[in-house]
């Protein structure tokens, strides 16, 4: 079973997408379609850190990594669910919250952490979610993990952390952090799970869209 970490990307405004403030939004437009030109294709403008997606280095850190120069077998590998699915809006999430999984934490595991967040995509409330505290972003890269995932607009907060001091940390330690994810509780039912972020590769950019997606490692694909 795969299990699709990925919100969709729409410009319907019944399904409306949360997105940072001031960042592009999407649009879609049909420039080609089969009635027409005997296929269909579509122009897409979206910004580099619009729906699911993953930051490079370079997002916050002047000669960081970019998406395209990035080690890609960091995005794919075990992973480690911190499920702190009882914070509340605005909340810290401390090192105490998270340290009861310190022994499953080291270089190569992917941490995603849960807080039930992605249910209000698109809603006022999305970007009130909690947030990780400085001081456990630096134990957590003390552990040896250099790649994580949120189900929130950010692991930081806009409103109580907005000089984004937690990407600065994970970013300037050389890590990636995913963001949007959806669904990340579905992943603790997996035995040995697995999980992929993999970006486009495109060219000096400082993030990327992905399609995030977990199964578990005696999983046969196919």
């Amino acid at each position: 079973m795969m299990i699709d970490l990925t919100h969709t990307l729409t410009t319907s405004t019944e399904a409306p997408m949360s997105i940072w403030p001031g960042h592009p939004t999407l649009a879609m437009k049909k420039v080609a379609t089969i009635p027409e030109q005997n296929a269909n294709v579509t122009l897409i403008s979206l910004g580099s850190h619009t729906g699911t997606h993953i930051d490079a280095p370079n997002h916050f850190i002047a000669d960081g990594l970019t998406v395209d120069k990035y080690d890609l077998t960091k995005l794919v590998g075990r992973a480690l669910v911190i499920d702190v699915r009882g914070k509340k809006e605005r909340e810290r999430i401390t090192w105490e919250d998270m340290q009861k999984w310190e022994g499953e934490m080291h270089e190569g595991v992917i941490v995603l952490i849960c807080t039930g967040w992605s249910q209000y995509w698109g809603k006022e409330n999305y970007e009130d979610h909690p947030f990780m505290d400085l001081d456990a972003a630096k134990k957590l890269m003390e552990t040896g993990v250099r790649i994580i995932g949120c189900d929130t607009l950010s692991p930081d907060s806009r409103i109580c952390s907005p000089e984004c001091e937690v990407h600065i940390e994970i970013l300037g330690a050389g890590g990636m952090i995913a963001e949007n994810l959806r669904g990340i509780e579905q992943v603790l039912a997996l035995k040995d799970p697995i999980v992929s972020l993999l970006p486009l590769k495109l060219d000096s950019c400082d993030g990327s869209p992905i399609r995030a997606v977990a199964w578990s490692a005696g999983d046969i694909l196919g």
